[in-house]
């Protein structure tokens, strides 16, 4: 049963332009009695429509407790097109997944894409790096998770555009990096795993029900 649907992508950002794709991102629950089988259920699934991914909870929430970049975003947008009572409860467990661990989390996510996006430079992934180190050092800083990038907006599409020079850019998500190492917000060290798995077994156990 799919509890939550929203809206990722540059829809949520704030960043959509007339071509922007719509990118939705779910979390559906498998009935409890599937685990039992031989064959389990998936831990996620594509579709039905364009641009559309879903996880299963527990594997959601696996994510979540990384500080996974593109798994935060469901807790964060603010385009919420589906969401149960128990889809809900999952958005409320934000505060128990925000850690110290989106440092390294989104670390690896922006040096891997940012390595990538320097190839015959790809403007728009490049623009995402600096979107998602932003996100970075606001959160670390504040300990709040916010995905609007309306402020930087215009610099942001410019970057996209392939207007600003490639060493701009560079010098850019070096200061940001700096920034979040420098950081001392009030993220905890470590996400609050076992707040999360008591609620997923509340999950479960309702499943039987």
């Amino acid at each position: 049963m799919l509890v939550l649907s929203v809206v990722v992508g540059s829809h949520a950002y704030g960043l959509a332009t007339s071509q922007s794709d719509v990118d939705r991102r779910g979390v559906f629950v498998a009935p409890t009695r599937d685990f039992w089988r031989f064959d389990k259920p998936p831990t996620s699934y594509e579709g039905p429509r364009p641009e559309e991914l879903n996880w299963e909870v527990e594997r959601f929430c696996a994510l979540a407790l990384k500080a996974n970049p593109t798994v935060l975003e469901v807790f964060a947008s603010p385009h919420v097109e589906h969401a149960t009572a128990v889809g809900r409860e999952l958005r409320d467990l934000l505060p128990h997944v925000l850690s110290r661990q989106a440092v390294d989390s989104f670390a690896r996510a922006t040096t891997a894409q940012f390595t990538r996006a320097l190839d015959r430079p790809k403007w728009k992934q490049l623009m995402h790096v600096v979107r998602q180190l932003l996100v970075c050092r606001d959160l670390v800083r504040t300990g709040v998770l916010s995905i609007d990038a309306t402020p930087h907006r215009d610099r942001l599409m410019a970057v996209r555009r392939g207007e600003v020079p490639l060493a701009e850019v560079g010098e850019w998500v070096d200061r940001l990096r700096a920034d979040i190492a420098a950081a001392e917000g009030p993220l905890p060290e470590r996400p609050d795993r076992d707040a999360v798995e008591s609620w997923l077994v509340s999950v479960r156990e309702r499943g039987l029900a």
